[in-house]
C-alpha cells in the first residue's frame, strides 16, 4: 500500500491538498483511504459534511476518517484505559479523569496504529494521512524509538515488579492499582504494532512525505527543518507542495510589494528543496467540497497521478567506498555545530538541533567506532572503522 503523509506549518492548506491528492488519486482508479491524525480535524470542513471517527465512504474510490484519541483508547486498548482511569481516580474526580487520558503521546500513537489498521484490512491502494502540524509529526515519527527504547529497557522490570508488589499489596490493603498482567500484555501487544508501522513509514518503496508550504519567510524556515528531521528518521520527501502562491494578475497595485517579496521567497524555496516541487495559486474563495478539491487536485498534479512517486531519494543510505563502509544522510540545511555523533552497540546515535535519533547499524557495522565524519552538501557522511 502507497503511504503519503503530507505535514507542514499549521495553517498553510495542508488538510485541503490532503484531500484534494486523494480525491485525484481515486481519479485515477485507486483505492484511497484518508486519514486525518491532526487533533483539529478539518477534514469535514473541507468537504462540507461530517467526517469522525468512523470510516466514511466520501465518493467512489474514497474513504476517510478522522482518528480520536479516546475513541481508539476504548475500542483497542481497554485494559490499558481501564487502569489509567483507576489510577487517575484515585486523586481526580471522573470528568478530569476522562480528559487526562489522552496523554501526551497518545495521539501520536493512536496515529501510528491507525496508519497499520489501513494497511492490514488489504482493502485500500493508498493511504493519505494528513499529519497534525509538524512538530507532531516529528513526534510521531520519533515514537517509536522511544517506545523501543522503553520496552527494551524497563518493560520486563517493570512487569516483574508488579508481580512481586501485587500480593504485598492486596495484603495490607493499601490503596495501589497495581497493574495486571492483562495490561502488560496490552502493551506488548502495543509495542508489536507501532513496530509494524515503523516497518511501513521506513519503507521509501511505499511511504513518502509530502511537504506543504506557503512562501512565507517563517513558513519556509521551519519546512526546511522539516525537510531535515523527516531525512534523519528515514522519510524521503518526493515532493513540496508550494500553496496559495499570488497569482500574475493580482500582483499589482496593492499588493505589488507583496508579489516582489513572494518572488523572493520563492526563488528560496527552488534552491531549498532538491525534490519536485508544485505551485497551487492562491483563490478568491476556498476550496470547499468534493468537486472544488477536484479542480484544486487537477491544478496542482496536472495530468500525473498523485499517487505516483515523484523522486525516489533515499534519505539514509548504506554504501562500500575504497573499501570502507560508509552510511550516507540526507540533512539538507543542517550545519556542522548541530550535529552530534556516537555509537552504542549496534546503534548510530544521531542530534540535529534538539531532535535525536538511533539508527539501527547493521551486523556488518555493529560497534565499530567512526573513523570520520563530515557533512558534504547537504550529505553527512559517516565512515566506520574497519
Amino acid at each position: 500500500m502507497r503511504v503519503l503523509l503530507h505535514t507542514g506549518k499549521g495553517g498553510v492548506g495542508k488538510t485541503s491538498l490532503s484531500a484534494a491528492t486523494a480525491l485525484g488519486a481515486a481519479q485515477h482508479g485507486h483505492r484511497v483511504f484518508l486519514l486525518s491524525t491532526d487533533s483539529a480535524h478539518s477534514l469535514g470542513d473541507v468537504f462540507g459534511e461530517a467526517v469522525g471517527p468512523a470510516p466514511i465512504e466520501i465518493t467512489e474510490g474514497l474513504v476517510a476518517q478522522e482518528v480520536d484519541a479516546l475513541t481508539e483508547l476504548d475500542r483497542s486498548w481497554s485494559s490499558i484505559q481501564d487502569w489509567l482511569r483507576e489510577l487517575l481516580r484515585s486523586d481526580t474526580d471522573d470528568m478530569i479523569a476522562e480528559e487526562l487520558l489522552v496523554f501526551p503521546g497518545m495521539e501520536e500513537l493512536v496515529a501510528l496504529r491507525a496508519i497499520r489498521e489501513v494497511e492490514v484490512t488489504g482493502e485500500y491502494d493508498v493511504c493519505v494521512v494528513d499529519c497534525a502540524p509538524t512538530g507532531s509529526t516529528l513526534r510521531m515519527l520519533r515514537f517509536p524509538d522511544v517506545l523501543r527504547i522503553f520496552m527494551e529497557n524497563f518493560f520486563d522490570w517493570k512487569r516483574k515488579a508488579a508481580r512481586a508488589i501485587r500480593p504485598v499489596v492486596a495484603t495490607f490493603g493499601a490503596d495501589v492499582y497495581v497493574p495486571g498482567d492483562d495490561v502488560f500484555a496490552a502493551f506488548e501487544r502495543l509495542y508489536h504494532e507501532v513496530e509494524d508501522v515503523r516497518s511501513i513509514l521506513l519503507d521509501t518503496d511505499r511511504t513518502s512525505a509530502r511537504l506543504v508550504v506557503n512562501p512565507a519567510r517563517v513558513v519556509i524556515d521551519e519546512t526546511r527543518r522539516s525537510f531535515a528531521y523527516l531525512s534523519l528518521y528515514g522519510v524521503a520527501t518526493d515532493a513540496v507542495l508550494v500553496n496559495r502562491v499570488l497569482p500574475p494578475e493580482a500582483a499589482a497595485g496593492y499588493f505589488a510589494r507583496w508579489a516582489q517579496r513572494e518572488r523572493t521567497e520563492l526563488e528560496e524555496i527552488e534552491q531549498s528543496f532538491p525534490v519536485p516541487q508544485f505551485r497551487i495559486p492562491l483563490h478568491p474563495t476556498e476550496p470547499i467540497g468534493v468537486e472544488a478539491l477536484r479542480e484544486l487536485a487537477a491544478e496542482t498534479y496536472g495530468d500525473r497521478d498523485p499517487a505516483a512517486f515523484f523522486t525516489r531519494a533515499r534519505p539514509i543510505r548504506l554504501i562500500k567506498r575504497e573499501g570502507a563502509t560508509v552510511m550516507e544522510i540526507d540533512l539538507v540545511h543542517a550545519s556542522t555545530d548541530e550535529l552530534d555523533l556516537a555509537v552504542h552497540g549496534d546503534q548510530l546515535l544521531v542530534r540535529v538541533r534538539d531532535v535525536r535519533r538511533r539508527i539501527a547499524l547493521p551486523d556488518s557495522v555493529a560497534g565499530r567506532s567512526i573513523a570520520s565524519a563530515k557533512l558534504n552538501e547537504g550529505v553527512l557522511e559517516v565512515i566506520f572503522e574497519a
